[in-house]
Formats: structure tokens, C-alpha cells, sequence
């Protein structure tokens, strides 16, 4: 029963969706789609940071997808690399995760127009429970582009470093720090204590990441209480890692944070 309310939930979010470019015929857009896929634009504007999210398409049946949501009581907050399930139907891309037995999420994508590096059209992202709907976002418009570098070995290790534009994020001391990256998906987290010497903060309880293509986003807990936060990568080279982000005040206005760290030996 669950799988046919599911199907049923699915196929009404499809028809609700539905917009001028529905009708577009698109030539070997299983083909063409194939890659990894990050946002860039929503709705005309240039998209923050915090709320990007990567999309691979492995093939016209498969794909991952890696998001970390701002908002913690969205379902799931925290996808990495899951494995889905693709439906191409004409133009319509309709890809399906479930990130555990009770929650599944949904992405619709209605292609617009696609190239070599770029990706347009419509996006709506549905979250279900136990096979009910419990919150949609869409149709919207969205602009993707392609990824041709994943950081995702090459960020391995320890770094130090700091923020180097006015504006970082909220967790920004000015001082440096140390970031190790492991294997497992957690990382160290140092800073210095009064006399110097590198330490780990003994209230921290949870120090995960992950980084697919370009996109680093890290979540910890200390006290009791989740933090999180998003950059991108821009360059890894020569021992030597760059950040960036955009990000948004609480005014509106947008700045571009920057960061730069260098590997220890």
C-alpha cells in the first residue's frame, strides 16, 4: 500500500508541476545529462552557498545526490553521495532517493535547454514520510553547471588557515585554524589554546563532512547544539586550498566570503 500511495504522491506532484516546457523535446537528453551537476542560479539570481546542492547522473536510470540543508528541521538536512533512481520522460527528469526506510525525496527537473557546461529549466524538490508528502519546494527556475573537478580526495590531510575576505561566516575569529580531513567522513577541528599548543575542543561530539565536486559542506555539534556550514572549492594546487562563498546578511544584501588554507606536512 505504501508503494502505490507513493507512486500516486509522485505521479500528483509531476502534474502539479507542469509549465511551458513540459512540451520541449530535447535530442539525447539521456546522454547529455550525464555528469555532475551543481546549482547555480535560482529563479534569475545567483544561488547562496548554503543552499547548493550536487547532482551526479551516473546513467538514464541512476544518480547521487549530496545536499546539506540550512534549515536543520528540513527531511533529510544531510544527504551525502546518496544513490537514487532515474526517470527520464521527454524533457523531465524525475530522480528518487530514499536516505532511509522512512523518508524519500524527490527531485523534478523539467530541462529547458542543456550544453557541455551548463543546465536550465524548472526544479521542485518534495519531501515524503512513510509515502506522504510532507513538504514541497516548486516549481522553480534553476540554473545548474557542470563539474569537471572533484575535491573529494584532494582535500584529504591536515590544513591550516584563515578567512581572507572582510566577511567570513558567523564562526569566524580572524585567527587560524587546523582542519584534518579523514577518510571516514569526520574531520579534526584545532585551534590554539593559551600557550600555543594545537588542541580539539573536548565539548565537541560530532564532526562530519563531505565534498562531491566543488561543493564542502561541514557539520559539527558542541554542546548539544548543530552548527553547519558551506563553501566551495575553488582551487587545490601546490599545497595550497582556496575557498569561496556567497553568502547573505541579515539585511539581504550578498557578499562573497573567501579562505585560504595551507596543507601540514
Amino acid at each position: 500500500m505504501k508503494k502505490v500511495f507513493l507512486a500516486l504522491a509522485v505521479a500528483a506532484m509531476a502534474f502539479v508541476g507542469c509549465s511551458k516546457d513540459d512540451d520541449k523535446t530535447i535530442d539525447n537528453l539521456a546522454e547529455k545529462i550525464i555528469g555532475k551537476w551543481i546549482t547555480t542560479d535560482i529563479d534569475g539570481h545567483a544561488e547562496l552557498t548554503n543552499n547548493k546542492s550536487v547532482i551526479t547522473i551516473l546513467s538514464a536510470t541512476q544518480a547521487l545526490i549530496s545536499t546539506s540543508r540550512a534549515n536543520l528541521s528540513d527531511n533529510p538536512g544531510w544527504v551525502s553521495h546518496l544513490n537514487a533512481s532515474v526517470a527520464i520522460d521527454g524533457n523531465k527528469v524525475t530522480i528518487t532517493g530514499q536516505p532511509n526506510e522512512h523518508i524519500t525525496i524527490v527531485y523534478e527537473i523539467t530541462v529547458s535547454s542543456i550544453s557541455d557546461t551548463h543546465m536550465e529549466g524548472t526544479f521542485k524538490h518534495s519531501t515524503l514520510r512513510n509515502g506522504e508528502v510532507i513538504t514541497t519546494n516548486g516549481p522553480i527556475g534553476m540554473r545548474w553547471e557542470k563539474i569537471t573537478t572533484d575535491y573529494e580526495q584532494a582535500v584529504l590531510g591536515k590544513w591550516e588557515g584563515h578567512v581572507t575576505s572582510e566577511q567570513g561566516s558567523e564562526f569566524d575569529d580572524g585567527e587560524d585554524h587546523q582542519w584534518e580531513y579523514l577518510a571516514d567522513g569526520t574531520f579534526r577541528y584545532y585551534m590554539k589554546d593559551g600557550n600555543g599548543n594545537w588542541v580539539t575542543n573536548p565539548n565537541q561530539t560530532l564532526s562530519e563532512y563531505f565534498v562531491d565536486g566543488t561543493l564542502l559542506c561541514t557539520r559539527w555539534v558542541i554542546d548539544g547544539t548543530e552548527n553547519r556550514e558551506w563553501w566551495e572549492i575553488a582551487s587545490i594546487a601546490d599545497g595550497v586550498m582556496n575557498w569561496t562563498a556567497l553568502r547573505q546578511r541579515e539585511d539581504g544584501t550578498t557578499y562573497t566570503a573567501t579562505f585560504q588554507m595551507t596543507k601540514v606536512n
